[in-house]
């Protein structure tokens, strides 16, 4: 890109021999785009002001082309070029000073020429060298006259002439550095435009109304139809079964101004409809007050109906789980009948086995149960043990839980809830169990759940010293899989205990 900060060349230094040679000097010539110069107001005033103050009846700004001398501006002139050889603006281009020629007729150099011989019968030529700010030459700005002028320009004259070919360098410069912008521009929207037609999914714009500007390539590769220009003619293109909702969202975010995501089908080339996942932002325009739509459409079929294929066979195999737990249940009554000295062992069995099956309702793909939060997971467990409704009471906060987490968490207040209803306070008709739930405060990421028994009987604990198969299954659940840690206090109600773990390892 042509750069800003450069200065003209310097007044009275004649141009960089790097730059006389032809191909680089035209090389620059041509970076001026000078044909778009041509009849330029600003430089017109120009030669029209050095003509009256030379007292000339012709003025030129001259472009010396591998040819051809081009006249960008001209005073008392109807042509518009002359041949090269013929020019005199080529050799005044070379010098450090005005080329000044008082009576062209003497000059060895143009006595000769048919422009000194013949018509318009050249005398007197004065010429301003014109030197891109690199030091190329480029041409002149000359006052011309048909008589000889022995004493050529008065002083000022030749200083008006130095000045206004430097304004007229400036205007040159201008113009350059704005082709340069403008071609620097259009390169950056080539590669861009190269970039996003490259991209795997279709990519687009659209104004405030969500009418299209811009829709890349991959759109006809993909769909085999011409670039649509407005919303209906997009949405032709989306499965009529998907049509409606997706416009009304679409709708919807255009009015609210808000971010656009949808999950729909579309119709390709071959004239199957695949799933795409389509995208949009809005960016506020500056100076409209409204929003410009940017968005994408990706091609994820092959992962929707591979996640469609995993929920259904995750699915199958939920109603499968399902159905063993019920399986092993009547296996265990079917076995144990008839057998009461294991009564007691296959009533805590069973109930086990049903614990687990809450906590697997919790990790249930589809119809598993709609809470996934703390307490919904307590009032479930507890609710076999709390025949009349007032033995349980869960205070505190609520945190959600994780598939992964509910197992565990099912296990840990299953035992509890058992060992409460043999030993501790549920044994007793008026026994009470409170839950309470505390939350992490600020700079703290744990979160505790007491478990707190009371009784008006007093309870004498069963088993109090020796860690049994229920301990080691809290100890298990509690610190080996949730990451936490608990404390048991015996009293004459029953067990306390204190439970506390890692806020991520519940939620997580």
């Amino acid at each position: 890109m042509y750069p800003k900060s450069r200065e003209l060349w310097p007044q009275g230094v004649a141009p960089a021999q790097a730059f006389c040679a032809e191909d680089k000097r035209l090389t620059v010539l041509a970076a001026y785009g000078t044909d778009a110069l041509i009849d330029d107001p600003e430089l017109q005033r120009i030669v029209e002001l050095i003509a009256r103050i030379c007292d000339a009846p012709v003025a030129m700004v001259t472009m010396v082309e591998a040819n051809r001398q081009h006249f960008l501006a001209k005073f008392g002139v109807d042509e518009r070029e002359t041949p090269r050889p013929t020019s005199f603006c080529a050799h005044a281009m070379l010098g450090d000073e005005p080329m000044v020629i008082n009576d062209a007729t003497v000059d060895p150099r143009f006595a000769d020429n048919e422009l000194v011989t013949g018509d318009p019968f050249l005398r007197f030529y004065a010429g301003q060298p014109l030197i891109s700010d690199e030091g190329a030459p480029l041409g002149a700005l000359c006052v011309i006259d048909m008589v000889p002028r022995p004493m050529g320009l008065t002083p000022l004259q030749r200083e008006t002439l130095a000045v206004l070919a430097e304004a007229v360098m400036r205007r040159l410069s201008q113009g350059r550095q704005g082709r340069a912008a403008t071609n620097a521009i259009k390169r950056r929207e080539n590669r861009l435009k190269t970039m996003i037609d490259s991209v795997p999914g279709i990519a687009w714009s659209a104004d405030a109304d969500g009418n299209l500007d811009y829709v890349n390539a991959r759109w006809s590769e993909i769909t085999g139809a011409p670039v649509p220009q407005s919303v209906k003619e997009w949405a032709d293109h989306i499965h009529p079964d998907d049509r409606e909702a997706s416009l009304t969202r679409w709708t919807g975010s255009m009015r609210n101004g808000e971010a656009h995501e949808d999950e729909i089908r579309m119709l390709h080339a071959d004239g199957s409809h695949r799933w795409v996942l389509s995208r949009a932002i809005p960016v506020l325009e500056e100076g409209s007050g409204g929003n410009r739509w940017f968005g994408t459409v990706i091609d994820i079929d092959k992962a929707y109906r591979l996640s469609e294929s995993r929920d259904l066979l995750a699915n199958e195999l939920s109603h499968r789980i399902k159905n063993i737990f019920a399986v092993v249940s009547g296996l265990i009554a079917v076995r144990s009948r008839g057998k009461p000295e294991v009564k007691d062992f296959v009533g805590e069995l069973s109930t086990a086995i049903r614990a687990l099956g809450i906590a697997h309702d919790y990790v249930r793909p589809f119809d598993g149960r709609k809470t996934d939060k703390l307490q919904g997971l307590l009032r479930d467990l507890l609710a076999p043990y709390d025949n009349n409704g007032k033995r349980f009471d869960i205070t505190g906060g609520d945190v959600a839980i994780s598939p992964r987490t509910a197992t565990p968490l099912a296990l840990i207040f299953h035992e509890l809830a058992t060992n409460s209803a043999k030993y501790g306070a549920l044994s007793s008709h008026d026994g009470r169990v409170t839950v309470e739930i505390t939350l992490p405060k600020d700079g703290d990421d744990g979160i505790s759940v007491a478990w707190r028994e009371s009784s008006d009987v007093t309870i004498v604990p069963v088993i109090k010293a020796d860690e049994g198969f229920g301990s080691r299954l809290l100890r298990l659940a509690i610190e080996g899989q949730l990451g936490g840690r608990f404390t048991r206090e015996f009293s004459d109600d029953g067990l306390d205990v204190l439970l506390e773990f890692p806020m991520d390892r519940i939620a997580g």
